[in-house]
């Protein structure tokens, strides 16, 4: 069982999150770094209109999202939760628990090497601080 140190900055998000989801399902521990300089890739306008959602509760009162986290580290773990087979249960749940991700890097892990995951930047994007400000 290896540890992993990923740096997030200048990665697309979903790239990063299967590259970590499937190291955490190999038995490795996973901490991603600098998560809130991750890249989200597309609209801006879409991408936030997809992170929000109306919910209406016995089409009284209705309920308007967000209701997920804005914290770019609580993002960037629930995309990765969503990479793993069922983070409920046997394996995916083991894995779910090996994957830790952290804004900035901390004191801790300064020493460590950290890998980079080499994407192109996309035209339409934003970074996950930004994102989590205007969601």
């Amino acid at each position: 069982m290896a540890k992993i140190y990923i740096d997030a900055e200048g990665a697309t998000r979903g790239r990063l999150a299967s590259y970590a989801a499937k190291q955490a399902l190999l038995g490795n521990e996973v901490f991603v770094l600098n998560s809130e300089k991750a890249i989200v890739s597309g609209d801006a306008r879409m991408n936030i209109n997809d992170f929000k959602f109306t919910r209406t509760i016995n089409t009284i009162k209705p309920e308007k999202g967000p209701f997920f986290s804005k914290d770019p580290e609580k993002m960037m773990r629930r995309t990765i939760r969503g990479m793993l087979p069922d983070y409920r249960l046997g394996r995916g749940k083991q894995a779910w628990h090996r994957v830790k991700c952290y804004v900035g890097i901390p004191e801790e892990f300064k020493k460590e090497k950290l890998e980079k995951i080499k994407t192109k930047t996309p035209f339409k994007s934003m970074t996950m601080k930004e994102f989590g400000e205007k969601a």
